[in-house]
This record gives C-alpha cells, structure tokens and sequence, in this order.
C-alpha cells in the first residue's frame, strides 16, 4: 500500500507537465509512493503523449473525460478522486500542479515534516523562479525566514501535502461546486478545524505561474481583459 499519494491535474501545457512528470518520478522516497494524472479534457494529441508517458514512467493516468462530461476545469472532482484513493489507503495526498517542478527529496522532506508536527493539516513548499526567488503564489513569504514555519495565510496547491487525519476529518463533497479552485478555501477550512498549516520555506519548488493555463497571464500583462473574462464568462472563481 502507498503510504504517500501523488496527484497531477493536467489540461494540456504537456512541455511543463513533461517536466513536472520527470521531476517526480525521480525522487527519493523512502516510503512507497503512486503518482496518478488526472487529464482533464487535454486534447487528442496531448492525451496521445500522456497515455505514451503513462507507460514509459509507470504512472496512473485517469481521463477525466471518462468520468464526467463537465468542461474543465474539474478540480473539484480531481480532489474528491484523490481524498477517497488517499483514504482507501490510509496515505498522505500530496497535490503538485503541471507547472511545477520538484527537487529529488522535496517531497520525502515534506512527509517527515507532515509526520514530526501533531495535528498538522496541510504543509506547503515554498515556490520560486529560475532564478531562486520566492514568486507567485507565495509572494507574501518574501519576507518571512527562509525555515519551515506555521501559517494562517493561505497555501496553494502548486506543491502541498494534506494529511491523512485532515482528509478523513473533511469530506471534499462538501466543496461548493459552483467555484473552480480550492486551495484557498481548504487552506483555510484546516485552521478553522484546528489543524496546523506550515510552509516550508527552505524547502523551494521551481514553479512557471499559469504555465498551465496560459489565459491567466492575463492578469499580469493585461489586466482588463483578464477580470472582464473572470466576470463576463464566470471563469477563475476562488
């Protein structure tokens, strides 16, 4: 049985998913692992290449499209997946997004830190650029000390493992379906519960923001037509 479960949501964007693929695949975990992708709708072509990298990497591969004929994103259904799998298994979940790539003991780190700290809810790592600087989503920890530390704030699920006692203590059906993002929500729903979230600021992830969905770029470069899109089609709701 996995003691840790590794999960990847991916529509489309496959050379940062290729990379986010390579990078887990070779970590050193000294507990058994499973490494699942969820397809969410990519297209033919990059469906072709991720059923290709399935087989040559040794991951699971789930085609959401075979679960439910919803529009991506499906998010929430992704997390629903994951928390029962993670359950049957009695295993930590941890979450890692298509554009982020992950160090060989980035994640052996974060399960014994989950593991030394009582109560612990969820436990983040720190995102950063090519360059080494803590970038989006964790701008806020540009001024906190590079260790591991508690945190009220919000953690992302660019790079996140969510415990076992916080997935048995809440059920992810009760996710508004109406929203298309969680992590803000679920960050905040484990302190409200009395857990503890930490993050792990010496404990960095190469991360491109929105590398999987490009449109997002939007808010950066072209505001207006980032928030017109947001409100006008109902997209990005947190």
């Amino acid at each position: 049985m996995a003691a840790i479960h590794i999960v990847t949501p991916v529509k489309d964007s496959i050379e940062t998913t290729r990379r986010t693929i390579a990078s887990v695949m070779q970590s050193q975990l000294d507990v058994p692992f499973r490494y699942t992708i969820f397809n969410d709708n990519s297209s033919e072509e990059n469906s072709a290449i991720l059923s290709e990298l399935s087989t040559e990497y040794g991951f699971q591969l789930i085609h959401i499209k075979d679960l439910t004929d919803k529009p991506s994103p499906n998010y929430l259904l992704t997390l629903q997946t994951a928390q029962q799998q993670a359950l049957a298994e009695g295993a930590v979940l941890i979450l890692i997004e298509s554009d982020v790539e992950v160090k060989s003991d980035t994640l052996q780190k974060m399960y014994d830190y989950a593991k030394a700290h009582d109560k612990a809810g969820m436990v983040a790592a720190v995102t950063v650029d090519k360059e080494g600087a803590i970038n989006f989503p964790y701008l806020y920890a540009q001024k906190l000390p590079l260790i591991s530390q508690p945190t009220n704030k919000r953690l992302s699920f660019c790079c996140t493992l969510i415990t076992n006692e916080f997935l048995s203590a809440y059920d992810f059906h009760q996710l508004n379906p109406e929203k298309n993002w969680y992590d803000v929500f679920i960050s905040h729903q484990s302190c409200a519960m009395g857990f503890k979230n930490y993050l792990m600021s010496d404990n960095a992830v190469l991360h491109t923001p929105h590398g999987s969905r490009p449109w997002k770029q939007l808010k950066y470069t072209n505001p207006i037509k980032y928030y017109w899109l947001k409100f006008t089609k109902g997209l990005d709701k947190i």
